[in-house]
């Protein structure tokens, strides 16, 4: 657990909710690049199936404007996409309950919360977030730099590390 602000208590909060690792970033050390965007679009099932994956998703400029218009940000590392969604949605509320009314989550990988997305006329907008590779934020660049584990998964028994982001300010 890093704290670099006053959010130790909400790293804390991360691990009771299932993080394996949680830790406060920079929003400028977040990397973005137009390839994710092009992985989702040629070798995810997820493009353009639902409102929280590309092509509906905010572009990696949208994303880079909204990422420096944040001053921190908390990096989550949990089992699997589920579980990442589940820390960071609840965080995102807790945050903002706590008076960060700018927090905002972004998930991992694809939207699962509904069998069909009605797209636009979302029914669970509460919860329903993209992804960070969505939005076109590499994840692994960005999660290397913050020192904690990722690596390309080789093998469909292999363990993956899945990540989520919430933006504080």
């Amino acid at each position: 657990m890093s704290a670099i602000g006053p959010f130790s208590s909400f790293l804390a909060r991360a691990y009771e909710l299932g993080a394996e690792d949680a830790v406060e970033v920079r929003p400028a050390s977040v990397v973005t690049a137009e390839w994710v965007r092009l992985k989702c679009q040629y070798g995810c099932g997820g493009f353009g199936s639902n409102l929280c994956c590309p092509p509906y998703s905010p572009t990696p400029q949208q994303t880079r404007s909204a990422l420096d218009s944040y001053s921190s940000a908390i990096l989550v590392h949990a089992a699997d996409g589920p579980a990442v969604h589940a820390v960071v949605v609840t965080l995102e509320r807790e945050l903002f309950l706590a008076g960060y009314h700018k927090a905002f989550a972004m998930s991992s990988g694809p939207c699962r919360l509904c069998d069909e997305c009605a797209r636009e006329r979302c029914i669970r907008p509460a919860e329903a977030r993209p992804s960070m590779e969505a939005c076109g934020i590499d994840v692994f660049a960005t999660v290397r730099a913050s020192g904690l584990p990722i690596d390309v998964v080789r093998t469909r028994s292999g363990r993956q590390n899945c990540y989520g982001l919430v933006l504080v300010e």
